[in-house]
């Protein structure tokens, strides 16, 4: 994708331009030529940064590991990242803490106990509650999707535990997930709603190794609570299979937990101060908190490691943005987005050019989508020209539908504020994702720098936009 110069003589992003109506194409926005110089010179800065970003995600893998929200290695984490904010020399670092009442794992098995006793490699997932503490032993009832459980009005799941065989699609853009969750997120409620004892799931990932995923669920206060878990997706094939023959399947699940832990989580701020519209706010995000089990190096210390090293690279390049650069590591993303709620009660008032949040690993940006006002749409695409040469599409379809993530996502629905998102490739991330193979082996060090290097030109660029992207309507 290439800049043309529009008929007044003005840049404007993108081939797209052409085709815009002729009321938009006559508005006179657009990018200053020096401001579109510097962004595709922090591009190719970032790009060939190999450290800053890495080095961030070593500290918070290897250095402190597993961030639990509420956790006193959380609270390391954030003490850690404000400490690395200002060596980066960003202004302003700081520790916002926030109380919130917290979930912890404790012990847990399940077996098979007919037709044979087969251990099954299972997680609790957040929020669940406690079995008994002799267990529960039960049939298992099987449905191959939670759209089978939920057309189920026969009283087969009564006094039984259910299991939910919901597959994940792989694909590079997560949409896969997003359509498998709803067992995870909603079983347990439409297994209670039918009287069952508990609810198991096949794992929300795409990998075939024997791990289990865990991750939030969510209950109906007017329905009884009953525990939920996930099996590895081999465990999830084996039950399946003996289901398919007819076996009969018995089950004894054992499930410890704790709720309502009192806790404090944190968001980490900091700034690139700009100049003549300080007041106004460029948010790039990414969460600090991680599930217990894994090192959380893909989700997120990378979308950490991403942020912080874009940032840095928008204060190195020594110009004043016109609008502050605003780096923000959101608390308790996984169990609640606490942070990202404190930071919209916080900052409401606070006009915000723009949130935005990486959260989906270190795979290579692939895609860029916004949700701006329309008058905003060609400087959008002025963007997507300069991050055309890192591989990064601007396509036609689902052009100003995009997601900025979750935090920022909450933040935009909530305060109709602006946002862009970019797209990673995460055909592999659902492999790893809530397990315990989140490790710092996963993460590719370029695809690091290749985000980096996308985020920097869309902040910077933001910052110095003519007009505002919001608010939405």
């Amino acid at each position: 994708m290439t800049n043309r110069v529009a008929r007044r003589g003005l840049l404007v992003g993108g081939a797209a331009a052409l085709a815009a109506p002729a009321w938009l194409r006559a508005q006179p926005v657009a990018f200053a030529a020096a401001d579109l110089a510097h962004a595709a010179a922090l591009r190719d800065a970032a790009l060939a940064d190999r450290t800053t970003a890495w080095r961030v995600v070593e500290r918070l893998t290897l250095g402190i590991g597993a961030r639990p929200a509420g956790s006193e290695a959380e609270a390391r984490a954030a003490q850690e990242m404000a400490t690395t904010f200002t060596g980066l020399k960003l202004a302003a670092a700081r520790v916002e803490g926030l109380p919130l009442r917290i979930w912890q794992r404790g012990p847990a098995s399940a077996e098979l106990l007919t037709p044979a006793s087969e251990p099954l490699v299972m997680a609790a997932l957040g929020n669940s509650v406690a079995t008994p503490a002799d267990g529960i032993e039960a049939e298992l009832v099987y449905y191959p999707d939670f759209a089978a459980l939920q057309a189920d009005d026969s009283g087969r799941a009564r006094g039984r535990i259910v299991f939910i065989d919901e597959r994940t699609e792989r694909s590079t853009d997560g949409r896969g997930y997003g359509r498998a969750v709803v067992a995870r997120a909603n079983g347990a409620i439409e297994a209670a709603r039918r009287g069952a004892l508990a609810a198991g799931i096949r794992s929300i990932g795409t990998d075939r190794t024997r791990v289990a995923h865990t991750g939030a669920m969510r209950y109906d206060l007017q329905l009884p609570r009953i525990p939920g878990f996930a099996v590895s997706v081999p465990d999830a094939e084996r039950i399946a299979e003996l289901q398919a023959a007819g076996r009969p399947l018995r089950m004894r699940l054992k499930l410890d937990s704790r709720s309502g832990v009192d806790a404090t989580t944190h968001n980490v701020i900091a700034e690139v101060p700009g100049g003549q519209l300080a007041n106004e706010i460029v948010l790039i995000g990414a969460h600090l908190d991680s599930w217990d089990l894994g090192q959380g190096a893909l989700d997120d210390a990378s979308g950490v490691g991403i942020v912080a090293s874009a940032a840095a690279a928008i204060r190195a390049a020594g110009r004043t943005p016109r609008r502050t650069v605003r780096v923000v590591l959101f608390g308790n993303e996984e169990n609640g987005f606490d942070g990202a709620r404190a930071y919209g009660d916080r900052y409401g008032s606070q006009p915000h050019q723009l949130v935005s949040e990486s959260d989906f690993g270190a795979g290579r940006p692939w895609r860029l989508r916004s949700r701006v006002r329309p008058e905003a749409l060609p400087l959008v695409g002025a963007i997507a020209a300069v991050l055309a040469p890192l591989g990064v599409a601007w396509p036609d379809e689902g052009r100003n539908e995009g997601s900025p993530g979750p935090d920022a996502a909450l933040l935009m629905r909530r305060h109709k504020w602006p946002a862009i998102g970019i797209t990673q490739d995460g055909s592999a991330y659902f492999d790893v994702h809530h397990t315990v193979n989140d490790t710092l082996d996963k993460v590719d060090p370029a695809g690091l720098a290749h985000n980096a290097a996308c985020w920097a030109t869309v902040a910077w660029l933001a910052a110095q936009s003519p007009l505002p992207f919001g608010p939405l309507t």
